[in-house]
């Protein structure tokens, strides 16, 4: 399984993953090194929606939350 998380390496070195890992053991592990400062967590919203609209657009959801049409 290959998995990519986005971290922050300090001007030391030191690494720091933005979201949680969870492994069921040692892995070899590649870091590229970015050329543009961290953004501000837009663009990872943005870049993140169309993956969620697939759950979100689901028949069960829309069922799910309907009742807050009707307070409308």
């Amino acid at each position: 399984m290959i998995q990519t998380v986005e971290a922050i390496v300090d001007e030391k070195g030191s690494v720091r993953l933005l979201e949680q890992v969870h492994l069921d053991r040692r892995h070899r592990a590649l870091l590229t090194i970015l050329s543009d400062e961290p953004s501000d967590g837009l663009e990872t919203a943005l870049l993140s929606e169309a993956a969620l609209a697939l759950d979100w657009n689901r028949l069960e959801e829309e069922e799910a939350w309907s009742h807050l049409r009707k307070a409308l």
